[in-house]
């Protein structure tokens, strides 16, 4: 077993990628709107403009969730409802004929669902993290 004091920075390493990551998705969110609406509604997705905005700011609370460590728990609630809501609809690789895009959206679902396994395993560490603003 690694020793904490390794185990540490890593801890933090992992946060500010991961973080990083799910605040770069929700800036993308809420400055291509747009963009983003267009796609969603060739999906299908009723209010779609609504949709995109409202996944936005899920991934603005989870990063900053998980890059302050402050309420994490509900970090990575907003996280696994935004992973339910968006990946069946938004990457349904089953019902697509083109194998190129069926692979994009197959690769894209399954990152989805790494994340969100990811997301779930957050949800067994305490809220205790090391460098996290205290928020009591």
């Amino acid at each position: 077993m690694l020793d904490k004091a390794i185990l540490t920075p890593l801890f933090i390493i992992g946060r500010i990628i991961v973080g990083g990551f799910y605040l770069m998705n929700a800036i993308n969110h809420l400055t291509k709107a747009d963009m983003l609406t267009q796609y969603a509604e060739s999906k299908g997705v009723p209010s779609s403009k609504l949709a995109v905005i409202g996944t936005g700011f899920l991934l603005l609370l989870t990063s900053l969730s998980i890059l302050t460590g402050a309420f994490v728990t509900y970090g990575a609630i907003a996280a696994i409802v935004f992973f339910l809501g968006v990946t069946p609809v938004m990457h349904n690789f089953w019902s697509i004929e083109d194998p190129q895009q069926k692979m994009g959206e197959m690769v894209n679902f399954m990152k989805n669902m790494a994340l969100m396994g990811y997301t779930l395993l957050l949800l067994s560490f305490s809220d205790d993290w090391f460098l996290s603003l205290p928020y009591n």
